[in-house]
């Protein structure tokens, strides 16, 4: 009997012990976590003002080129307002009504590349773009898709629409080794972006689906019908005082999806 007492307190020992293992474990994990979730919930608050000087897809480019990238920050007051208004014409008409989703345009998206295989239709707002470019590598996984949603959603609320944009036309890849609208507008128009005609601002706007591609300073035929395409719904907002006030801006409502193909299916 004593020795099935013992038995069975060994055994018992051992469940003891692998609690303990157990719970120290999920106490250190439940930690990281929370830290995690914290250190993420400060940098995107502090990015509500501080400039991006760097991205990951500019730390990839500059380890495979060996070559520093082209960039420099500008605030969105030194940027021509008709930058800011051919990428919401080209990208994302209802910038200033969503909350970071466009779900009317990925409902559309959705049925449009069902309904064909030619061209993939994208969806993603300037608010989602914003969020992959600061935060995440350029790799396209669903993954990363479900990460972009959860950034996209804390640069919501954490920053102004003026602000999101601010950070897109500063970051957003817009030629080989080159990155921000100032750095464009320096590299093709040898001038600053404050100084971009409405033709210049909207050519670079219409090269951000593929800059290395597209050639502002040289638009093909294709990149000047969509300028024309661009010009139209430009015309559908106010000139001046977007990024002063946001109720100064008529709400657009375009079938972007039928203009702006995003890529051609391999």
């Amino acid at each position: 009997m004593q020795f099935i007492s013992c038995k069975v307190k060994n055994k018992l020992n051992i469940f003891y012990y692998i609690y303990l293992i157990v719970n120290k474990l999920f106490r250190l994990l439940l930690t990281m976590l929370i830290t995690a979730i914290f250190s993420i919930l400060l940098i995107v608050y502090a990015l509500r003002t501080t400039p991006v000087s760097i991205t990951p897809l500019m730390v990839i480019n500059q380890k495979k080129n060996e070559v520093a990238p082209k960039k420099r920050w500008v605030p969105v007051d030194s940027i021509s307002p008709d930058v800011a208004r051919a990428v919401i014409a080209t990208e994302d008409n209802n910038f200033f009504y969503h909350k970071g989703f466009d779900v009317d345009a990925i409902m559309q998206a959705v049925k449009r590349n069902s309904e064909q295989s030619k061209k993939i239709y994208g969806a993603s707002t300037i608010s989602q773009q914003t969020a992959k470019n600061v935060f995440l590598p350029p790799h396209r996984t669903w993954s990363r898709k479900v990460v972009e949603a959860g950034f996209t959603v804390l640069i919501e609320g954490m920053w102004s629409k003026a602000r999101i944009m601010e950070v897109y036309l500063n970051v957003i890849e817009t030629g080989e080794n080159t990155y921000g609208v100032e750095a464009a507008a320096q590299r093709y128009f040898r001038k600053s972006a404050l100084k971009l005609s409405k033709s210049e601002s909207t050519l670079i706007a219409v090269a951000l689906p593929n800059p290395h591609k597209f050639n502002p300073a040289r638009p093909s035929a294709y990149m000047l019908h969509r300028r024309e395409q661009a010009y139209d719904v430009m015309s559908k907002t106010y000139e001046t005082g977007w990024y002063k006030n946001i109720k100064n801006i008529k709400r657009i409502k375009v079938n972007y999806l039928e203009q702006w193909p995003v890529e051609s299916k391999k």
